[in-house]
């Protein structure tokens, strides 16, 4: 999912900067479900890129409900914090990333693969990181390392993930002629190679070097993994 577009029509904008609306008047006329969820989905596009220009930890409220076009009480309406904000913002994210693997894994499967290498380098070209993105995780999981109870969600969060993508990868896995023991086991790993090469993608873009090694260390983890389906 990429960043929001900056220049987005905003209802009522004056020229001397965004209307700012109250929970109430947002989507008068509409039932409040749909207009709650139309406020909640500007400030979370809004918070993406307050985020990725001015980084989590110098970004307030205030500086999102302007760019969203709302009041605090707007804010405060949907959300009881950034911290709950951001959150909302990766479940939404998260969401994306599984239905992205998920066709690109139907894509594969359409043409029969058995080459895991190829596979890899598929599904990796199919699901590229976002150096915006990169950085407002980062920032918030350092945020989160400080603050207990984020740690906890946070990790709850990343379990419910991976429980999530595990079925999905072992049925790709079994069309490939491989079994997997442990799914939980290889989806962290592949999570934690994901997260231990982004950087050096995300420093060097386009070098070919850095992005096959990262394939290799995919493929590898895939390999030590699984095992060839017996019959």
């Amino acid at each position: 999912m990429t960043a929001a577009q900056a220049g987005q029509p905003r209802a009522n904008a004056s020229p001397g900067g965004p209307a700012r609306e109250t929970g109430a008047r947002a989507g008068a006329g509409k039932a409040p479900s749909r207009r709650r969820a139309h406020t909640r989905e500007r400030l979370l596009r809004a918070a993406y890129e307050v985020f990725a220009e001015e980084g989590f930890g110098r970004a307030g409220v205030e500086r999102v409900c302007e760019r969203a076009g709302f009041t605090r009480g707007a804010f405060y309406s949907n959300f009881t914090s950034l911290d709950e904000l951001f959150l909302a913002m990766w479940e939404q994210r998260s969401a994306t990333l599984r239905e992205d693997l998920r066709a690109a894994l139907d894509a594969l499967a359409d043409e029969t693969f058995t080459d895991v290498r190829a596979a890899v380098t598929g599904l990796l070209a199919a699901v590229p990181l976002e150096e915006a993105w990169f950085r407002i995780t980062a920032e918030f999981t350092a945020h989160a390392l400080r603050t207990p109870h984020l740690r906890r969600v946070m990790a709850e969060r990343e379990e419910a993930i991976v429980a999530a993508l595990a079925p999905t990868v072992v049925a790709a896995l079994g069309r490939a002629g491989r079994t997997v023991d442990d799914p939980v086991a290889l989806c962290q790993a592949l999570v934690a190679v994901h997260d231990g090469t982004a950087v050096q993608v995300l420093m060097e873009p386009g070098n070919r070097t850095v992005l096959g090694r990262r394939a290799d260390l995919f493929h590898h983890v895939v390999l030590a993994y699984s095992t060839p389906t017996e019959g």
